[in-house]
């Protein structure tokens, strides 16, 4: 039995900002303080080890929890968040011009092959997040922390529900379902392969009871 304890990055500058943003951006004040609120829930956990994405909102947030707990610390790029079109990064969110292009690119999430410039697909997306969690079940610890983003979260979430056979059009409505906060905590446990043919189960999503009264 493994035991994954996800978390989202807490609030960055750009979540702050409402600004659509790309790998640089960092935690802002009210971030930290998420990162520390956790911290204090998740050092009561059984955790071995910790796995960040490389962004730095994500590897801020993975050493602010990792000043209380004290464990082994990784990065890797596997758990970035979505890679956006480069030309909206740094531009705000009701920017008209951003609404018709993430517009162009929601009518044609389904289409395959299809990007509007140099963004990630669902296919590229999903690669990704199966190869993530290869990562995690080659992992000799079972109870790991994972560091990570919103919506690539949701596509791992995803991938262990439904396996290699998730379609895009089951991933929308799976990510348009399931809320992700900011540091909100959710535990997937992975069960015996060989009895289960979806060997992972949710037992948490997006507990964020540590959260709700930081301003």
């Amino acid at each position: 039995m493994k035991r994954i304890y996800f978390v989202r990055h807490g609030e960055s500058e750009g979540n702050a900002g409402a600004f659509r943003q790309g790998p640089s951006t960092t935690l802002s004040d009210k971030g930290k303080k998420q990162a520390e609120a956790v911290a204090k829930r998740l050092n009561r956990l059984p955790i071995e080890t910790i796995i960040s994405s490389t962004y730095p909102r994500a590897m801020e947030t993975a050493d602010i929890i990792n000043e209380t707990l004290g464990k082994p610390i990784e990065h890797s790029e596997l758990l970035i968040e979505r890679r956006r079109p480069s030309l909206i990064v740094g531009r705000k969110n009701e920017d008209p011009e951003i609404v018709a292009i993430e517009k162009l690119i929601q009518d044609n999430f389904h289409e395959k092959d299809w990007r509007h410039s140099d963004e990630e697909n669902f296919e590229d997306m999903k690669a990704r997040a199966l190869d993530a969690i290869r990562l995690i079940e080659s992992r000799e610890e079972n109870h790991i922390l994972i560091v990570t983003h919103g919506i690539f979260l949701k596509m791992i979430a995803a991938c262990m529900i439904m396996g290699k056979e998730l379609t895009s059009r089951e991933y929308h409505n799976i990510c348009v379902t399931l809320t992700v906060d900011n540091t909100g905590i959710s535990v997937l446990e992975r069960m015996d392969s060989s009895k289960y043919d979806r060997p992972w189960i949710i037992l948490t999503w997006n507990d964020r009871a540590h959260i709700e009264d930081i301003n």
